[in-house]
């Protein structure tokens, strides 16, 4: 297992436990988990993120600290908040990891997660010019996730 792995999976089962909200020192969890802090904030800003259904806050200085908060949204809410985050561009990897993080919290089925996929693909895309791609899949994705809400 990947070390950005073995950090996700230890603040997510620190989230489980503690009701969606852990505060962690990134120096003493590097140290505990025998890697380097940036290797906690790479995680952090990659798995950790609003988009992601996450709030991450931190407090510098000796008793500094991040504290990470699992979002209790509704279903019509994530949605929202996806639609808002995706702003007039995106691209293929980001559209794959919110889809994703939708399926496993529950906020699509799996089968409208594979259309909305397969209709913002890069395959799909192809007949349109590299330069607007990434801004096409941000309409179209937008779109396919305001139909879903209905």
């Amino acid at each position: 297992m990947r070390i950005s792995d073995s950090v996700a999976n230890y603040i997510l089962q620190l989230l489980n436990e503690t009701n969606g909200i852990a505060e962690i020192q990134r120096n003493e969890l590097a140290s505990f988990l025998g890697c380097v802090p940036s290797q906690i904030n790479y995680v952090l800003t990659s798995r950790f993120t609003p988009e992601q259904g996450y709030l991450v806050e931190s407090r510098r200085g000796g008793g500094g600290y991040i504290r990470i908060t699992r979002l209790q949204l509704s279903t019509a809410d994530m949605i929202m908040h996806v639609v808002n985050a995706v702003g007039d561009s995106l691209d293929a990897a980001t559209a794959r990891a919110m889809t994703a993080n939708m399926v496993q919290n529950s906020v699509l089925d799996p089968r409208a997660a594979e259309l909305i996929q397969a209709a913002v693909s890069e395959k799909t895309l192809a007949a349109v010019p590299r330069e607007l791609r990434d801004t096409v899949r941000a309409a179209i994705y937008k779109n396919m996730l305001l139909v879903t809400r209905t």
